[in-house]
C-alpha cells in the first residue's frame, strides 16, 4: 500500500464551508479509525483548503476513498489532486 497526499482546494465562502465542516472532519475521523487516512488538516496559510494523507493502491483509489467526503458531497471542495509521496525521514502512524 502506497501514500497519497491529496490536496483541496475549498471555494472561497466560509459560511458554507463552516456549514459543512462538523461532518467532514467526522468522516475523515471515521477513515483514519480504518486506517485509510493517516493525517489530515486545514492550510495554515490561511489558502482555502486542506491537505489529507491516505493509504491506497494507487492516486485513483486515495480519491475515490475520500468520494463520500461531505465536502466533495456539497461541492465545497473545487479541486482535488493526489500524488504519491514517499516518507524519507520520520514515520506515519500504523493503521
Amino acid at each position: 500500500m502506497a501514500t497519497f497526499a491529496v490536496q483541496y482546494t475549498y471555494i472561497d465562502d466560509a459560511d458554507r464551508v463552516g456549514t459543512f465542516r462538523p461532518e467532514h472532519r467526522a468522516h475523515l475521523a471515521e477513515l483514519h479509525s480504518q486506517g485509510v487516512v493517516a493525517l489530515s488538516g486545514p492550510l495554515a496559510d490561511g489558502a482555502p483548503g486542506a491537505l489529507v494523507i491516505v493509504r491506497a493502491d494507487s492516486a485513483d483509489a486515495a480519491l475515490a476513498a475520500l468520494d463520500a467526503d461531505p465536502f466533495w458531497r456539497e461541492q465545497v471542495i473545487t479541486e482535488r489532486t493526489a500524488r504519491e509521496w514517499t516518507v524519507v525521514v520520520g514515520e506515519l502512524p500504523e493503521a
